[in-house]
């Protein structure tokens, strides 16, 4: 509850979405995560792919699973802006690197790089706010 508080007192730009969005959004990219990096990892398994296209994929993993204990754990909005930044970045260099292996991966994860971009405007804005 305290969590929930702090991010509520944080000054936000009038064109935030509301708190109930992300659970529900998350829930669908999650999924979207889970098959297409899931298939990554199977074809770097099977050799099908080199170690250079999966590694964008695992960092993106890492990075992602950072971004809540950073923000919320530490309520540090500078050390979650640098992470969203490597979300982002790690994100369109994995489409990138797949796509000549399988388009289908960059495709479906094209809502995951919207919302991504969203965010990561949203967390600048909001650090810059709070500073």
């Amino acid at each position: 509850m305290e969590t929930y508080g702090w991010y509520q007192a944080l000054v936000k730009p009038s064109w935030a979405p509301p708190s109930w969005l992300f659970g529900p959004v998350w829930t669908v990219l999650y999924a979207i995560i889970a098959v297409s990096f899931g298939y990554v990892a199977y074809l770097y398994f099977t050799g099908r792919i080199p170690f250079m296209v999966a590694l964008p994929f695992l960092l993106n993993i890492a990075f992602n699973a950072l971004f809540t204990p950073l923000q919320f754990g530490l309520k540090n909005n500078e050390l979650a802006s640098i992470d969203i930044l490597l979300i982002l970045g790690t994100l369109v260099w994995a489409l990138v690197a797949i796509y000549p292996y399988a388009k289908w991966v960059s495709l479906v994860n094209i809502p995951y790089l919207l919302w991504v971009s969203f965010a990561t405007v949203l967390q600048l804005t909001i650090t810059f706010l709070n500073r």
